[in-house]
């Protein structure tokens, strides 16, 4: 069975402004596929052309609120989860509220009086999206919130807690607090490398909250830059995900799973010093429609399958589902209901 609000995540809100585009997009404004990236200045123009110039489709997204709402999809229970974050009192805060809520997810926004929703242009080419996001309202979010009781409740209530690396660039105390809790509380809590500037320019934060994890995701990407920025000298993505499962731990009740999904390649799955490899299903690539969301698809389809407590190899499978179903559509989006048994 699965309690109410088993599983929280806490996150960026950012309302997904996703348009094909074509490369000399790209070019004008210095981005690359297969990235993400926080706006710079050089960026801001971007978000009104894609409106002008290309047929936009708007989709409630920021990572960890995608794999909160495929998780939530896949258990099919109301209420399941829950979800905090930072949005603005605007329309497209109210817009993420509406869809929060179709989805079943139990949000708790903190809502900004002066600063809008956060957005994040999502371009894609060929199948493949490059992500800048701009966080506005998303980057105000602020431990008060969090303490609240009715949404320190949430916390409480749940025995799963999943964030995405990119909320260490917002409030790294809130996830400190959410963290401690977890550990003093023997919970589990998970985190993702989430992008190669969190490894790399986050890294202070990124160190303080890792001895938490029980568990880390990433992307092969993301492995090989921490390898780097920690002068591991391999790009060898089995001995990575070995060597960030053996990082220290805050609490001993178990020990770190890494895992590390490749693209099309096996998802590596580092645990108890051995690496297991579990092949992907190959999509056809004419039924390939964007690889936005792939990545939170495939942490959402996992949880829903660790909360209820199943083994590793089914927690891959369900994640694998997932993510398969999600690039088959435009942005993080699912059919009524998932067809994983």
């Amino acid at each position: 069975m699965v309690s109410d609000g088993i599983l929280l995540g806490m996150g960026n809100p950012l309302l997904d402004i996703s348009a094909v585009v074509d490369d000399d997009f790209l070019k004008k404004y210095d981005i690359t596929l297969n990235n993400a990236i926080l706006a710079e200045d050089k960026h801001k123009p971007m978000y009104e052309e894609m409106i002008e110039k290309y047929n936009v489709e708007y989709i409630a997204g920021g990572a960890t609120q995608n794999s909160i709402k495929v998780a939530q999809w896949m258990l099919q229970v109301p209420g399941a989860t829950s979800y905090m974050g930072s949005i603005g009192k605007d329309k497209f805060g109210e817009e993420m509220k509406k869809n929060s809520k179709i989805a079943g997810v139990n949000v708790h926004y903190y809502e900004d009086e002066t600063t809008p929703t956060g957005t994040c242009a999502v371009c894609v080419i060929g199948g493949e999206r490059s992500l800048v996001a701009n966080l506005a309202a998303a980057n105000c979010y602020k431990p008060e919130h969090l303490k609240r009781p009715e949404n320190w409740a949430l916390v409480e209530k749940a025995k799963y807690i999943y964030i995405a690396g990119f909320f260490l660039t917002v409030s790294p105390d809130s996830i400190q607090l959410v963290a401690e809790h977890a550990a003093a509380n023997n919970k589990i809590f998970s985190m993702n490398l989430s992008a190669p500037f969190i490894c790399e320019f986050f890294r202070d934060v990124q160190e303080k909250a890792l001895p938490y994890t029980d568990f880390i995701f990433g992307n092969e990407t993301e492995a090989r830059t921490f390898s780097k920025i920690h002068g591991w000298e391999t790009d060898n993505v089995e001995e990575i995900a070995l060597k960030i499962s053996e990082w220290s731990k805050a609490s001993e009740a178990r020990k770190r799973i890494t895992v590390i999904t490749q693209g099309a390649d096996p998802v590596c799955v580092a645990q108890d010093g051995k690496v297991k490899k579990f092949p992907v299903e190959l999509l056809p690539r004419e039924k390939l429609v964007d690889t936005n969301g792939a990545g939170d698809a495939f942490v959402g389809g996992f949880l829903s399958q660790l909360v209820l407590e199943k083994p590793i190899e089914e927690c891959v499978r369900a994640g694998c589902y997932a993510a398969n179903v999600i690039i088959q559509r435009s942005g993080c989006t699912y059919p009524e209901k998932p067809d994983f048994h």
